[in-house]
C-alpha cells in the first residue's frame, strides 16, 4: 500500500510539474505579444499613421501611372500629327509631278505633230532654187534657138539637183551590172545572155531605185540575165 501511494504521489507531482511548464510558455508567449504590441504603439503611436503613408503611397503611384499614360497619350498624338503631315506632303508632291508630266505629254505631241506637218520644210526650201532654174529654162525654151545653150543649162540644173539630194543623204541605189540583189532591186523580166559572167547580173535598169541614207526608199526596177 505505501509503495502505491508512492507511485500516485510520484504520477500527481509529474502532472503537475508538466502543467507547471504549459503555464510558463504561455506566460512567455503573452509577454512576446504585449512587447510587440508596445513597438507598435511606439512606432505608430496615433494608430493611423500607417494606413495614411499606405493611402499617399497608392495616390503617388496612381499620379505616376496617369502621368505615363498622358505622356504615352500626348507622344502618340504628336507621332499621327508628324505622320499625316508627310503623307499630305507625298499627297502635294504627287499632284505636282502628275500636273508636270501632263503638260510635257500634251507639249511633247504638240510639238510631234508640229514636226510632222513641217518635216519637209527644209527639203522643200532647198528644191526652190532648183524649180528657179527650171523656171528660167522654160523661158529660155520659149524665146531661145540656141538649143546647145538650152541643154547645157538643163544638163546645169539637173547636176544641180543631184548635188542638192546628195547633201540631204539620197544616193541612187548602184545597179546596171551588179549582181542582182533582191534587197535593192525588183526583177522585171530576164533576157538571155551569151556569157556566163552576165548570168545573175542586171542587164538593164528600168526604173532607178534610190536610197536615204542606209534605207531603200525606192528599189531599181531592173533586167535580169540568164
Amino acid at each position: 500500500m505505501v509503495k502505491k501511494k508512492k507511485g500516485m504521489h510520484q504520477e500527481k507531482s509529474g502532472k503537475k510539474s508538466v502543467s507547471t511548464h504549459a503555464e510558463d510558455e504561455n506566460n512567455k508567449n503573452s509577454d512576446q505579444k504585449e512587447n510587440h504590441s508596445k513597438e507598435e504603439e511606439s512606432l505608430f503611436p496615433d494608430g493611423d499613421e500607417g494606413s495614411e503613408q499606405d493611402d499617399i503611397s497608392s495616390d503617388q503611384v496612381n499620379a505616376e501611372a496617369g502621368q505615363e499614360a498622358g505622356d504615352t497619350e500626348q507622344d502618340t498624338d504628336d507621332t499621327v500629327t508628324v505622320l499625316e503631315e508627310k503623307l499630305q506632303a507625298s499627297e502635294n508632291k504627287y499632284l505636282r509631278l502628275a500636273a508636270e508630266f501632263d503638260n510635257y505629254r500634251k507639249r511633247t505631241l504638240r510639238e510631234k505633230a508640229e514636226l510632222t506637218k513641217l518635216a519637209g520644210e527644209d527639203f522643200i526650201t532647198g528644191l526652190l532654187p532648183v524649180i528657179d532654174d527650171f523656171d528660167r529654162a522654160v523661158d529660155s525654151m520659149n524665146n531661145s534657138e540656141d538649143a546647145g545653150a538650152l541643154k547645157k543649162g538643163v544638163e546645169l540644173i539637173h547636176g544641180k539637183l543631184r548635188e542638192f539630194l546628195k547633201q540631204k543623204g539620197v544616193k541612187e541605189v548602184p545597179a546596171l551590172g551588179n549582181e542582182f540583189d533582191t534587197d535593192l532591186h525588183e526583177a522585171v523580166t530576164k533576157i538571155p545572155v551569151s556569157s556566163k559572167k552576165e548570168k545573175g547580173k542586171i542587164a538593164d535598169v528600168i526604173l532607178k531605185g534610190y536610197m536615204l541614207h542606209d534605207k531603200v526608199i525606192r528599189y531599181a526596177k531592173v533586167v535580169v540575165g540568164e
